[in-house]
């Protein structure tokens, strides 16, 4: 049986030369060599990269849905790859095996469109948020689950030339969950797999205006593109909810507010509900599509 063909690809800023430096001697490291890897300087320019690394300079900041894009499409057209793995530049490899239980993985199940890696900073934590599960659990605990992790993950190439790749328009904020869903309703399975580790610092999300408003934007999108339009009132008023209660800032909460607005009476890309027997199937995997 021939060897998965991995294509790595890697977003960064520039601001990031050392991390990304160490990123890529991590790849390189892997006892099954990865077929691509290329790195995207999304707005910015790239150090000076390994050989055998393609590099793409970006003219403007197109974020992570459209960065990721532009790695996939020169992925895409090499015509070699079979899986896509997605990492963040400032993460690490500190297995040399990653890319071979991902052929274990994929060759026992050719259902399988989304592998989500475990997140977990030098002393091994791994923080709630990073837990693609609605009951964290036991983070080394694995499984299928109904999304995944932005900061690496494995995408069958397969599956996204079926269903299409990242929101561009969602720049970033639930741009994985609107790839889950699509893959989800297309009849592929997301698991989460804890053996597989991304070293990353321990780290919170930025809770500027910038943030909040795309948050609330994308969510608002999420739903009026994926779910049946009796949830979709649903889905909304959970997160307002749940907002409202875990919000400590008047300013945080005023900037969600614009960007639930926004998302309401802007454009969100293509319509396509998905099906009760998806909602159903995530509702069995422990998160329905309303919370």
């Amino acid at each position: 049986m021939p060897h998965l063909r991995v294509g790595v690809a890697i977003l960064t800023m520039g601001n990031r030369p050392a991390e990304l430096q160490a990123l890529l001697d991590s790849v390189a490291k892997q006892d099954l060599p990865a077929t691509r890897i290329v790195v995207v300087g999304n707005g910015s320019p790239l150090p000076p990269l390994p050989d055998g690394t393609t590099g793409i300079e970006l003219s403007e900041n197109l974020g992570v849905s459209g960065g990721r894009n532009a790695a996939l499409e020169e992925l895409r057209t090499s015509g070699d790859v079979d899986v896509v793995v997605d990492l963040d530049d400032d993460g690490l490899l500190i297995s040399a095996d990653v890319f071979s239980r991902l052929e274990e993985l994929y060759a026992r199940d050719p259902a399988l469109g989304i592998v989500s890696f475990r997140i977990a900073d030098e002393r091994g934590r791994t923080q709630r948020r990073h837990v693609p599960r609605l009951r964290v659990g036991d983070p080394a605990r694995g499984g299928l689950v109904t999304t995944f992790l932005g900061g690496g993950h494995a995408l069958s190439m397969p599956m996204l030339d079926g269903i299409g790749g990242w929101p561009d328009d969602f720049f970033y904020a639930h741009e994985e969950t609107d790839l889950a869903w699509r893959a989800l309703d297309d009849g592929w399975r997301i698991r989460y797999e804890p053996e597989i580790v991304l070293q990353h610092p321990w780290t919170s999300p930025t809770r500027h205006a910038v943030y909040h408003r795309m948050v609330a934007r994308n969510r608002v999108w999420l739903a009026k593109r994926h779910l049946p339009a009796v949830l979709v009132p649903v889905y909304l008023g959970v997160w307002a909810l749940l907002t409202a209660a875990r919000s400590r800032s008047a300013a945080g909460l005023r900037a969600w507010a614009g960007g639930f607005a926004e998302g309401v009476r802007t454009p969100c890309g293509r319509r396509k509900p998905m099906r009760w027997r998806t909602v159903w199937r995530m509702t069995r995997l422990g998160r329905p599509p309303v919370v």
